[in-house]
């Protein structure tokens, strides 16, 4: 297998049995009518140790944090609020019992901030490594639906909060370990990579705006999650570089390679999407009330399904090359 996105779009079925499905594969969760005021939306995700983490670059109780916070990222991106998760984890003899306490630890502790239940799961062997399967649950407002085939022309494309920091802290990490000295700047990064933040507040406010969006989260860089919503929406999407809110404590040698961590780095799991031009600024005033950074990057325009860099006089075609697991 060469590419995932090709192989996902293979298998997504061409029909549909149940009335009460609205949104299937294709985006960053499903959505099945629940009541006639809320949808449930569910969505999952797996962690394998050696391909999304190991022991040198996070602790157990980040793995399970981590684990419980990439799929309350994707309930995020539909604006849902969080209330149940499953766990089905496959463990190996190289894993003590005492470090799986801290796995779950570290996933209940997210929960519990969002007041989100585990309800179920499964555990079973494995002669190698750890594999983490979380499935999670939420609902959000009845036909409230911000998918990646929202975006119309003239919109602003936006971010909230900063990229780069994650495929930052993770470069750290790979070089010197997760208990190497890091400095204060550092250590920002790498927590940005081993300890992401979902961004369930800013998705109910982009939720309750009532505004059209078009929602994605930061899961596989910028330019990954900027082209899904382009080929949803069948438009361009055009970027400016100047414009991409990067990790503050990006300095020092990371500076150069700021652009490629915050275009294909991913793991930022922040939020990207667009609005119509007019409704920008409400909608960040709205959310610099709650303390979140909402950013515009660059505008929707006329096209078939791309994203282009815009710099200078000319504009580089941006192509789908985030994180891709079957990529050599």
């Amino acid at each position: 297998m060469k590419d995932e996105f090709s192989f996902i779009s293979s298998i997504t079925p061409k029909q549909i049995h149940q009335p009460s499905l609205n949104v299937g594969i294709g985006d960053d969760a499903a959505i099945y009518s629940g009541s006639t005021q809320y949808d449930e939306v569910v969505c999952v995700d797996t962690m394998v140790e050696g391909v999304h983490f190991t022991k040198n670059t996070l602790s157990p109780y980040q793995i399970g944090k981590k684990a419980l916070a990439v799929n309350l990222s994707d309930l995020a991106a539909m604006g849902a609020i969080p209330h149940y998760f499953l766990v089905s984890i496959a463990i190996s003899p190289q894993w003590t019992e005492e470090e799986l306490e801290a796995v779950y630890k570290g996933m209940n502790d997210l929960a519990n901030k969002y007041q989100t239940d585990l309800i179920g799961g499964d555990t079973v062997s494995t002669k190698e490594g750890l594999v983490i399967t979380v499935t999670v649950i939420g609902r959000v407002e009845a036909r409230r639906r911000l998918l990646r085939s929202n975006a119309q022309i003239g919109d602003t494309v936006f971010l909230t909060g900063y990229v780069g920091g994650s495929a930052a802290g993770l470069a750290l990490l790979l070089e010197y370990g997760r208990k190497a000295d890091f400095s204060k700047e550092e250590e920002k990064l790498t927590l940005a990579h081993q300890e992401p933040q979902p961004q369930i507040e800013a998705g109910r406010i982009l939720a309750q705006s009532n505004f059209r969006l078009s929602l994605n989260d930061v899961s596989d860089g910028v330019a990954s999650e900027a082209n899904e919503i382009a080929e949803a929406s069948q438009v361009k999407l055009t970027i400016d570089p100047d414009k991409l809110p990067y990790h503050p404590f990006l300095n020092n040698g990371l500076v150069s390679k700021k652009l490629d961590f915050a275009l294909y780095g991913g793991e930022d799991f922040q939020l990207i999407g667009t609005v119509a031009s007019e409704h920008f600024e409400a909608l960040k005033k709205k959310c610099s009330e709650s303390d979140i950074l909402l950013t515009s990057i660059g505008e929707v325009n006329e096209g078939e399904g791309s994203v282009y860099l815009k710099r200078a006089d000319e504009q580089i075609k941006l192509l789908k090359k985030g994180y891709n697991h079957f990529s050599k």
